[in-house]
């Protein structure tokens, strides 16, 4: 075996105990439990933008892009544009590899990937920020419901000139909504892409954590995944993602199209 199919099969093995290990996926659990109350993913930044994520969240992220090598990331929820930023800033990594693997020259005005992003409230200091930093080229911008009629036909409109799609769900963190979010924009993910839903933990937390917001246990983006499966056997939840992780926002969250 060749070592780098050695070090591969080690960290196979790895995830292998990893998964099995139900104390220390409660544990993992129990933590992010106890940091909730601290804000703890408020306080990073990409670029220069607030990115309201788990850092681990956003390594696994950077693994499927490296992986799938989407041509567009739709993302719903902007909210500071840090992960917007984060998307571009992956995409652009992506065809810097390629042009330099093939020889050729990009023009950072007119990039061939891009990333779209939706909220139903962009704020104009937000917006400012977003459409000054230097990766903005890259970025496309709806304002709108992601769920609304108008959204998703502008969405599917834009995503028809694409081939590898990937989607990222994080708006909206009721069932109701979640659920329409994946019978909106599942659909154009790519086979072997994903779609990544976020926040799914809030099915493991207590109701108390989510203060007088309109979810929680038992009305959260996990119910939703779970109801959308169930219909849609094209998909399935890349389990080892979260479980090798260990810190996450997104349990059964990572959702592979197998079809």
């Amino acid at each position: 075996m060749r070592p780098d199919e050695a070090f591969r099969a080690e960290v196979a093995k790895n995830i292998d105990g990893l998964v099995a290990d139900t104390d220390l996926q409660a544990l993992s659990r129990t933590w992010v439990r106890e940091v909730a109350p601290h804000n703890w993913a408020y306080n990073f930044s990409w670029l220069g933008r607030p990115a309201i994520q788990f850092p681990n969240d956003a390594w696994a992220l950077q693994e499927l892009v490296w992986k799938v090598k989407p041509d567009l990331i739709i993302e719903t929820g902007i909210a500071h544009g840090g992960s917007l930023i984060y998307s571009a800033s992956l995409m652009a990594l992506l065809d810097m590899c390629e042009a330099t693997e093939k020889g050729e020259m990009l023009d950072p005005q007119n990039p061939k990937r891009k990333v779209l992003g939706i909220d139903i409230d962009i704020r104009q200091h937000n917006r400012e920020a977003i459409e000054a930093h230097p990766l903005f080229p890259r970025i496309e911008m709806i304002e709108g419901s992601s769920i609304s009629r108008e959204t998703v036909d502008a969405v599917h409109g834009f995503a028809s000139g694409y081939e590898r799609i990937l989607v990222c769900l994080d708006s909206n963190h009721t069932h109701d909504h979640v659920l329409a979010e994946l019978q909106a924009y599942a659909p154009l993910v790519s086979p072997e892409s994903y779609c990544v839903v976020f926040d799914t933990l809030l099915e493991d937390m207590p109701e108390h954590l989510s203060g007088d917001r309109p979810w929680g246990p038992g009305n959260s983006p996990k119910t939703a995944v779970h109801a959308y499966l169930k219909d849609n056997p094209n998909f399935e939840i890349d389990g080892r993602i979260d479980k090798k992780l260990l810190i996450t926002v997104a349990p059964d969250g990572f959702l592979k199209r197998v079809a």
